[in-house]
């Protein structure tokens, strides 16, 4: 079955961004482009529960047009790669001959033996960030292999990449040398520290930038030693920031007519994550000694701003999460628990009491939703308009009705690496209306569209194989 192969093209900027005026505001509008597609292309997959052919072409999309020349390996970057690759981009990722995206390796216990013993670059986790992309395979040590980035780079709209900073401009890569390509190339770095500071030099990696953050710090239990995260929070944060900042550039690029360089790190996204715990230790006790000056401490599942706010244990071992954030939230859960006393309690009648008196009243709670099972506490809450929910496991997440009824899981057929030929996905977060969101590129094998892509940059096939005998690509 054939891929969806977009052909190259006018830039985002040149077409998807062609002007008109509106007749209400007088300020620029911008215009769909059609990305050109192998007609032939179909690839099917199901969304709740439902299989049908998605359409291969993007011009429904908010990003159709876009190029991206994505540079970058393991999850920050190759996250927001694909997000704009879910939003309609065209996004082409470059990667190391014969290796890959180290990701392509990293597979979880008892995962290898779902994968055709053919297929050993594939994992979970690279397909988890790498659909809807095209894969290249470019040795960037050749002069011959920048060469190829350069012209790539003459018809990209944005270039990402998360090297260590000044590696990219050691290899004549840096924003300047593509700038000279490409004057309104848009180069979003990412990286552990930033490109300048003490740190600048060191390897970027999610809980180094947690801990550095002070965000290991408040996770996990208080009487425990800090926890890490079930998943790579900086990293993911990082990719949501950068590809914000990517489509806030492409904004101010309308208004100037050049791209820009965007620059974010683990570390700084990392702070940013502190928000109120953060405001609190620099504001409050700041004239006394360091040691004395509020640090943040870990809570578990608790709030430190809010009571009741975090999880309790039911009769079958299960956990509800609920929370009151406000006098009327608090009136109706006590109504709901029927715990005699309980709301009538003027201690508890504010959020400063309850916070107050945090262990009383978790110590209540706990021992009321031992009464009932996870189930019968669902029902109770069932319709009260009050802020509660079961704490699920995976498993239960993704089998959640909510999530099949707003088509998260999508299901990708004729997989060729899986033993199956089936690979379940979790769907694109955000929608738009008119646009249908799924898989059109199914996560690439490596190098799979090296010579579909060098042949568009006018590469003849004699070129293309002397590139591969010389470990070019």
């Amino acid at each position: 079955m054939k891929r969806a192969v977009p052909q190259l093209g006018r830039s985002f900027n040149e077409s998807f961004c062609s002007q008109k005026t509106s007749t209400i505001t007088k300020r620029p509008c911008l215009v769909n482009y059609k990305i050109r597609y192998d007609g032939a292309a179909q690839r099917r997959h199901k969304s709740n529960l439902n299989t049908s052919p998605p359409s291969t072409a993007t011009d429904s999309l908010p990003l159709s047009g876009l190029r991206v020349l994505d540079l970058s390996r393991v999850l920050a970057g190759p996250f927001c790669t694909q997000i704009l690759a879910d939003y309609g981009a065209e996004v082409l990722k470059v990667e190391q001959p014969g290796v890959g995206d180290e990701t392509r390796q990293w597979r979880t216990a008892n995962e290898s033996p779902m994968w055709k013993d053919e297929y050993p670059l594939m994992s979970l986790y690279f397909a988890a960030v790498n659909r809807n992309k095209r894969s290249v395979t470019l040795n960037l040590k050749s002069p011959e292999g920048v060469e190829i980035v350069k012209k790539l780079a003459r018809e990209s709209d944005v270039v990402v990449n998360n090297f260590v900073p000044g590696k990219m401009n050691a290899m004549g890569l840096g924003y300047q040398d593509l700038r000279k390509e490409n004057e309104r190339i848009i180069y979003a770095s990412v990286s552990g520290y930033g490109s300048t500071g003490p740190s600048k030099d060191r390897a970027g990696y999610d809980a180094l930038a947690l801990a550095e953050a002070g965000l290991l710090h408040i996770t996990g239990e208080g009487s425990r030693p800090p926890s890490k995260p079930g998943v790579a929070i900086a990293d993911l944060c990082t990719g949501l920031y950068s590809h914000g900042a990517i489509l806030a550039a492409i904004a101010q690029r309308e208004r100037t007519g050049v791209g820009c360089n965007i620059e974010g790190s683990l570390f700084e996204s990392s702070l940013t994550l502190l928000i109120n715990v953060g405001l609190a230790s620099m504001n409050l006790d700041r004239d006394k000694e360091p040691k004395a000056r509020r640090r943040g401490k870990r809570l578990g599942l608790e709030h430190p701003n809010l009571v009741p706010y975090g999880g309790f244990e039911t009769k079958d071992k299960k956990m509800v999460y609920v929370a009151a954030n406000n006098r009327r939230q608090w009136d109706g859960f006590c109504k709901r628990l029927q715990v005699q006393g309980l709301g009538e309690n003027t201690r508890f009648h504010s959020n400063d009491g309850r916070v107050a008196n945090r262990e009383e009243i978790n110590a209540i709670l706990q021992k009321r939703f031992k009464e009932k099972t996870k189930d019968e506490w669902m029902q109770v809450f069932e319709g009260s308009g009050l802020p509660y929910g079961a704490i699920n496991d995976v498993v239960e997440a993704v089998e959640h009705p909510q999530a099949l009824a707003r088509n998260m899981i999508m299901e990708v057929e004729d997989f060729e690496a899986a033993r199956d030929g089936v690979l379940r996905m979790i769907g694109p977060a955000m929608k738009f209306e008119g646009a249908k969101m799924g898989v059109r590129i199914k996560p690439p094998l490596l190098g799979e569209h090296t010579d579909d892509v060098l042949s568009e940059l006018g590469y003849a096939a004699s070129d293309i194989t002397g590139l591969r005998e010389t470990g070019v690509i």
